[in-house]
């Protein structure tokens, strides 16, 4: 194996020391596309720069995800290859920070890992935030839950904690994030929390909360006007759509009961937890019936 610095091209050792690293990427744990969208907030909307940029040939599976590509009557005309950078991006306010943003590697877990925390020593960094979303049995017409997580307790009190002790499939930012902590970093995560049914559609208040929730631990003065209106945009198609069926209207109010029911035993100790919530297959039917009807009554792009 080679050495984990050669998976990745540096281009700038040249920063403020003492920075902050948010890590957002797409893949396993990206529903809603939570993490993209929000990585995309910062970096259309503030000025960055590339400080360096791995090598996506060694750790990426091309057939899993295949790049888009254009074809034009005879000829490819374009193709849209991903691409795993480390930026440096400047706030709101003035202060630098580095957001590495691109698709989760599929391959070379321990060697990617191994050349981040590399950076992470190499540059300076004082503390990580990685950002991430996965379906949860909630409903959309309550605030985004996020659960916390970090290699020291210390960095998360007073946050709520939603679940105790799981096991779960692994994904490269929580083996980052472990090993960050394994060798004496400061590395937090927020996980936020999708509605199942919407899962596979952009979902812009996930966003939101995740750049919230990291401007809170960091210090950073983050943007999310551009997502708030698009946010907007997004509940209002989705409460349309809702309108439309009462079978998917009451898997929501059940939701919606069993959510108050949870914040509600939070406040009182020993309150009864609700009604159950539906079955993962009962949410499955659910998720695809919603979701077809959706691109049913999309109108077609211009």
């Amino acid at each position: 194996m080679l050495p984990p610095d050669e998976i990745y091209e540096l281009h700038d050792t040249d920063l403020a020391p003492g920075s902050v690293l948010l890590h957002a990427m797409s893949g396993f744990v990206d529903a809603g596309s939570g993490a993209t969208l929000a990585a995309g907030a910062l970096l259309e909307s503030l000025e960055h720069r590339p400080v360096a940029t791995f090598d996506l040939d060694a750790v990426f599976d091309y057939r899993a995800r295949r790049p888009r590509m254009t074809f034009l009557n005879d000829h490819f005309a374009s193709v849209d290859l991903p691409e795993l950078v480390l930026h440096e991006v400047t706030d709101t306010a003035g202060t630098p920070f580095l957001l590495l943003a691109g698709p989760e590697p599929d391959l070379q877990w321990r060697r990617f890992v191994a050349a981040t925390v590399g950076l992470v020593e190499r540059l300076g960094v004082r503390r990580t935030v990685g950002l991430s979303a996965v379906p949860w049995p909630v409903p959309h017409t309550r605030p985004t839950g996020i659960s916390p997580h970090a290699t020291d307790p210390a960095l998360i009190a007073g946050r709520p904690r939603w679940v105790g002790a799981i096991e779960v499939p692994g994904h490269a930012e929580a083996l980052l994030e472990l090993q960050l902590g394994d060798a004496g970093h400061e590395a937090l995560g927020f996980t936020a929390h999708v509605p199942h049914y919407l899962s596979a559609i952009e979902y812009p208040p996930v966003a939101i909360a995740l750049l919230e929730a990291s401007a809170e631990v960091s210090g950073l003065t983050l943007p999310t006007d551009a997502l708030r209106a698009a946010a907007e945009r997004t509940v209002a198609e989705v409460d349309d759509q809702l309108a439309r069926s009462e079978e998917n209207l009451a898997v929501v109010r059940t939701l919606e009961a069993q959510y108050d029911a949870a914040v509600a035993a939070r406040e009182a100790a020993g309150t009864s937890p609700g009604e159950p919530l539906p079955s993962a297959d009962e949410i499955g039917a659910q998720v695809e019936r919603f979701l077809a009807d959706m691109d049913e009554r999309r109108p077609p792009e211009a």
